[in-house]
């Protein structure tokens, strides 16, 4: 066994032209990157005010498809407004998978709500919403038009979906159990910018979404994130309390409530600009990096690639194998891969299992916990190539 998963690993260099390591996933830079860095440096406009800052906003409002986007820091600050401005209370429940990144949870906590975990689907890897229907009808009660934990007490105020690796959530069934119950829809689209539902991007469907810029992400800006909405009064509220909830005046500094010191500096969102002029040459280098991982999997028997589902275009941020465990140990697999030089992760920790987590209230999570022994991730950088020339 341990000889097939080194030549797997082999093979996997080969698709990188044979590096002697090869990287879950780095970013691509070029000249464009260089010039914008370069010019914002040299006009003096480096932090949170500056021409690419609005220029980034613009670009990702018009790939997305949205009304507004609101650059931050970074996806757990998005995530962290976009849940305050869709009025997640202190608190409240919030359904969210158990099978996601901590940030997802994190961002919950930071509004002194709950997190509430719920399965996800194998044909998704995000949240089942057939599952999630039968369990709210197994401890929710709707009082007053609001759907209450039978067994807390609590609010459960939000529905937080994640894309997990760039695979678009079964959306449609999702809405319509938040309008059954009164609940919001927030998106976790941190990992999904380049995807689509039914045609339409990730992150435009809830009445919030959020994105992430990280230096592992499709595009990156460094560090970075952004809120995206349609709601033209929740935009402003959240450009408003990102920017430290300042009234604006030529000299004066005055706050009208707790705000947020979240703005994404004009620096970061130079190289975004940069890297968004080149996103549709990232996603058919994915594409193309997909369909050699098929040709070497697909004789592979016990191993499963990863694709998206009918109803979605998935960016495919991350590759991912699925290990059959009566045939596969998913650790010795990761122990192989990585000693070849081929850099290999599992699945996040489920957040049930995390510390900080572990008293949360949650529903049956079979699904999730099949998966963490199963699921790998693999090399996924786009392929370099002349997509990416400048």
């Amino acid at each position: 066994m341990s000889e097939q998963w080194r030549n797997i690993a082999q093979q996997i260099k080969g698709i990188y032209r044979n590096k002697d390591f090869v990287p879950l996933h780095e970013p691509t830079f070029n000249e464009t990157e260089i010039k914008y860095v370069t010019e914002c440096i040299k006009s003096g406009w480096v932090s949170s005010v500056g021409k690419y800052v609005d220029e980034f906003e613009k670009k990702l409002a018009e790939f997305t498809g949205v009304k507004r986007a609101i650059a931050v820091v970074n996806g757990t600050a998005a995530l962290h407004i976009a849940l305050k401005i869709a009025g997640v209370k202190a608190n409240d429940e919030v359904f969210m998978p158990a099978l996601t990144f901590i940030a997802t949870g994190n961002a919950i906590s930071y509004l002194q709500a709950v997190p509430h975990f719920v399965d996800v689907s194998e044909e998704t890897l995000g949240m089942d919403p057939v599952k999630l229907e039968e369990y709210i009808r197994e401890i929710g009660v709707v009082k007053n038009g609001l759907l209450i934990n039978k067994q807390t007490g609590r609010i459960i105020r939000a529905v937080l979906p994640m894309h997990t690796f760039g695979h678009p959530v079964d959306l449609d069934p999702l809405m319509e159990v938040c309008e059954r119950y009164n609940l919001v829809l927030v998106e976790d689209a941190a990992e999904s910018l380049g995807s689509f539902y039914k045609g339409k991007h990730t992150g435009g469907f809830g009445r919030v979404g959020a994105l992430s810029f990280n230096g592992n992400k499709i595009i990156t800006t460094g560090g970075g994130g952004v809120i995206l909405t349609n709601d033209e009064k929740l935009a402003d509220y959240a450009k408003h309390i990102t920017t430290t909830a300042k009234i604006p005046h030529r000299w004066e500094y005055r706050h009208d409530e707790i705000g947020f010191n979240y703005r994404m500096p004009n620096i970061n969102a130079a190289l975004g600009c940069a890297q968004i002029e080149k996103m549709d040459g990232f996603l058919a280098s994915k594409i193309q990096l997909t369909k050699s991982y098929q040709r070497l999997f697909e004789k592979i028997d016990g191993v499963e690639l990863f694709t998206n589902p009918t109803f979605g275009r998935s960016n495919y941020w991350l590759q991912t194998i699925i290990l059959d465990p009566e045939k596969y140990n998913r650790d010795f697999v990761l122990g192989v891969l990585n000693d070849e030089g081929t850099m290999a992760r599992p699945i996040w920790t489920p957040m049930h299992e995390l510390t900080p987590y572990m008293k949360c209230p949650k529903g049956d999570l079979s699904v999730t916990n099949e998966l963490n022994n199963c699921v790998i991730n693999i090399p996924s950088t786009p392929i370099k190539d002349n997509a990416f020339n400048d």
